[in-house]
């Protein structure tokens, strides 16, 4: 038996060695971490129970029958962070560049059905080259069976993509098809077609940074939510999200203990928008003083600045936010960030998280460049997203609330839950300025037009009209709005909403 066990032992270590020591060391002097130190990273300590580690491709063209390592070039299992559940994959880079097979490919699927089966999680960690060429047709099949269970998982449990290194041709589908894609600065990069190819084809030269690094993905394309400095850092952050994340959508929000009291006062909010109208402010700051312990968790920060979408935790359950930034466009809405945030809301709605969305929003970004690109369209998918949202929807008007935009944002009419507005807020179709120059438009007296705007921001820009109305349920004092938010999404942790029976909706995509 002694013997038994010290052949398994060596066999075990062979297969944690992946493509060998040579490799590995090529690996850390890229700046990367191999496979199992990620996972390692990733979870708790000594928590990951691996699968599969002995299997082998099964490819005999192109010599492939000499080159055989366990493992085939992705490391499998489970095991938990901070105590939670989750699956993961991790591609091995030293072994066949990560490139997928059929073995490699069956690997995935196998935790991807047992990640569906007991409604947990699901991380990959890619660094690969892609579809491995020697074998044809099966790599190709087994990218379609991963693809087909990433579908199948989308609502039902969490699925994160964690690029660190290459990820090309099939191998960026699967991450485009999961909730959330991060991506490592300056060694990892993901695109369809490679330089090579691009060169060939289109004839434009483009180094594998330029075309799809972090930088290009989260700042331009949207393709990644986030990009973090290291291996380190990005796989740290995960942990940090996964403890936001419920596990399932049937699971409830995740719960954690919490010193800040619910019912804190933040008297700088009484000051926070300024007298000025047209004077930005950082919405952010709101964001920190409501959340427990100012702990928020931005989603696509590099992109779309002018809307804010993350998580953060109220009486420690996790809430999604959704924040026009005046700092930036005045935080109008355009094309970039309605889809951002839209589908930031349905994410949110699919595994229930309560949705707290803060308005000061001057209306919709004018000009040929937004219409010509779809506008119209892609402000219809926010719509979509909270009308068909079932989730608690909790708003607060800190200012703007102009024209479609006051709509759009979780208004009372698209289903908002309770609807809360700041003394300073105005809510109007347009600011009194163009409104003024529309109703007067054959007055030209300066004089009588200064008197005509005066009148209707007294009249109109007021959150009381709506609130006369019952479109905005109160009017509260800046300092109480973590109280208010806080008994409201107790108050609304109850909600049903009974929807009609369809197939499914036809998203404006």
């Amino acid at each position: 038996m002694k013997e038994i066990l010290e052949a398994l032992e060596a066999r075990r270590a062979e297969a944690k060695l992946g493509g060998g020591q040579t490799r590995i060391v090529a690996q850390h002097q890229r700046g990367k971490l191999t496979a199992r130190e990620r996972i390692g990273l990733l979870l708790d300590k000594g928590s990951f129970e691996e699968f599969d580690t002995f299997v082998q491709h099964r490819c005999n063209d192109f010599g492939m029958e000499k080159q055989k390592v366990p493992g085939d070039g992705v490391v499998t299992g489970w095991g938990t962070v901070n105590g939670r559940q989750v699956f993961v994959f991790a591609k091995d880079f030293t072994v066949f560049g990560g490139s997928l097979s059929e073995a490699h490919a069956q690997k995935i699927t196998k935790i991807q059905d047992l990640a569906l089966k007991t409604r947990a999680p699901i991380i990959g960690l890619f660094d690969a080259g892609g579809a491995r060429i020697q074998e044809g047709v099966a790599a190709l099949g087994g990218y379609g069976e991963v693809f087909r269970r990433n579908v199948i998982a989308s609502g039902v449990i969490p699925q994160i993509s964690v690029i660190m290194g290459p990820c090309a041709g099939g191998d960026v589908y699967s991450p485009a098809m999961t909730d959330f894609i991060f991506m490592v600065k300056d060694t990892s990069y993901m695109f369809v077609t490679g330089p090579e190819v691009v060169k060939t084809v289109t004839n434009e030269t483009v180094t594998a940074e330029e075309l799809g690094g972090a930088r290009v993905h989260t700042t331009r394309s949207s393709v990644a939510d986030g990009a973090f400095e290291n291996d380190v850092e990005c796989l740290l952050q995960m942990r940090r999200l996964i403890d936001f994340l419920p596990s399932s959508y049937e699971a409830g929000v995740p719960e954690w203990p919490s010193a800040d009291d619910a019912e804190r006062i933040e008297p700088s909010l009484d000051s926070l928008v300024p007298e000025n109208p047209n004077k930005p402010y950082d919405i952010k700051e709101l964001i920190m003083k409501l959340a427990d312990e100012a702990d928020f968790f931005e989603i696509q920060e590099s992109f779309a600045k002018n809307i804010v979408t993350g998580f953060a935790r109220v009486e420690g359950r996790t809430v999604g936010f959704v924040a026009n930034q005046p700092m930036v466009l005045a935080g109008v809405l355009d094309s970039d960030a309605s889809r951002k945030a839209a589908r930031f809301v349905r994410f949110c709605d699919a595994f229930n998280i309560p949705i707290v969305t803060l308005v000061d929003v001057p209306g919709f970004l004018p000009g040929t460049a937004q219409e010509y690109g779809g506008l119209i369209k892609h402000g219809a998918k926010l719509l979509f997203a909270y009308s068909q949202a079932t989730v608690p929807l909790v708003t607060v008007i800190t200012r703007k609330a102009f024209g479609g935009a006051y709509d759009v944002m979780a208004s009372k009419h698209i289903g908002g839950d309770v609807n809360y507005a700041w003394p300073t807020a105005q809510i109007a179709v347009m600011g009194a300025k163009g409104a003024v120059e529309i109703i007067f438009r054959a007055d030209k007296d300066p004089a009588v037009i200064a008197e005509r705007t005066r009148e209707y921001e007294q009249r109109f820009l007021s959150p009381f009209v709506a609130a006369e109305r019952g479109y905005i349920d109160e009017v509260i004092e800046p300092h109480e709005t973590r109280r208010r938010i806080s008994r409201a999404l107790a108050m609304l942790k109850t909600k049903q909403v009974e929807q009609p029976r369809k197939k499914h909706d036809n998203l404006p995509v």
